[in-house]
């Protein structure tokens, strides 16, 4: 009897584990982790479900090294990753590689770009200007709002700006003090967290990104598709919390800097060739293209804009964000 007994135990874990190997999660950023968004998230995760034929289950996160944890362990498949998160990701495990980016109705990677924006409240915007321009000089011993140092505009574009124009490592822009660049540093854990630490007064200047910040605000002047300095937008009124703390309050822009779109990311230990190859075909595809709780009209939750795509892209498409992370020259 002990030996049927061993023998069903082995039975049944073997029985588990390959139940477990079959069971696939997508891991989200704060950023795309929150209510408004659950639309868009299912969308997604349908699309990954019908393509692969198996459930996807769905882990939100309040912390960017969360979700990059989890596809390094194995512990999710797919994600949505700034390029600096990727490239962070893919240095610790190379099975993790881009799937798709988004670009506009060229279909070209030339036009795969967002922007890393940094923004102050429209009555301190004086207090970075010399002779009537912005100058990065006047950051000297403002209060700042990070995002993460694993956000790719919340953290690794702006700093690297501000890092060359101070002559200092970016590493050193986390600390605030008498003795730094900044006096205060914060992150504000998502971009719209950032934005918020501009919103309420906690910061002087924050850094957010465009894309992410869209749904809560109207552009005043200028063109949130394209920013630039001297832009203003405004939070809507009725804004999802914890915007409705703050209707009605603008924003100007300091400065802004185009950056690579995000990857939707995957780790390939997890999935086969096949498996791959189908889920690049379908997210290619026309009928995604056309799914407006993905690529949505202007005003809707969907993450991304009607008219966009997915393209595919390699590794080496990411590379410029490793050269201002350092990893290579």
């Amino acid at each position: 009897m002990k030996h049927v007994r061993y023998a069903l135990i082995a039975l049944l874990l073997s029985t588990f584990g390959a139940a477990s190997a079959q069971d696939l999660t997508f891991v989200w950023y704060p950023n795309e982790s929150t209510p408004e968004f659950a639309d868009a998230r299912e969308a997604i995760i349908e699309l990954v479900e019908e393509t692969l034929g198996k459930e996807v289950d769905e882990q939100l996160t309040t912390d960017y090294a969360i979700a990059i944890e989890a596809l390094v362990n194995e512990n999710a498949a797919f994600s949505w990753f700034g390029g600096e998160g990727y490239v962070q990701a893919h240095e610790k495990e190379e099975a993790i590689l881009p799937l798709a980016t988004t670009t506009d109705d060229s279909g070209s990677l030339d036009n795969a770009k967002y922007y890393s924006m940094l923004g102050t409240l429209i009555e301190n915007t004086d207090m970075f200007k010399v002779g009537g321009e912005y100058n990065l000089d006047t950051l000297e011993q403002k209060s700042f709002s990070f995002v993460s140092n694993s956000s790719t505009s919340g953290f690794r574009v702006p700093s690297s700006i501000i890092s060359d124009h101070f002559g200092v490592p970016s590493e050193d822009l986390l600390l605030g003090g008498p003795d730094e660049v900044f006096a205060e540093v914060m992150f504000g854990g998502s971009h719209q967290g950032s934005f918020f630490n501009v919103l309420d007064g906690r910061a002087d200047i924050g850094a957010f990104c465009n894309v992410c910040i869209d749904s809560y605000v109207d552009v005043i002047s200028g063109d949130l598709g394209d920013p630039q300095p001297g832009d203003v937008i405004r939070v809507k009124e009725g804004a999802e919390a914890p915007f409705n703390r703050v209707p009605g309050v603008d924003v100007e822009f300091v400065a802004t800097v185009p950056v690579l779109n995000a990857p939707i990311v995957m780790n390939t230990n997890l999935l086969t060739d096949d498996e791959v190859a189908a889920l690049q075909e379908a997210f290619t595809s026309e009928s995604t293209r056309n799914n407006k709780a993905i690529f949505g009209p202007e005003g809707s939750t969907a993450f991304f804009d009607e008219g966009d795509q997915f393209v595919l892209v390699t590794d080496d498409w990411y590379d410029p964000i490793r050269r201002l992370s350092g990893m290579i020259d």
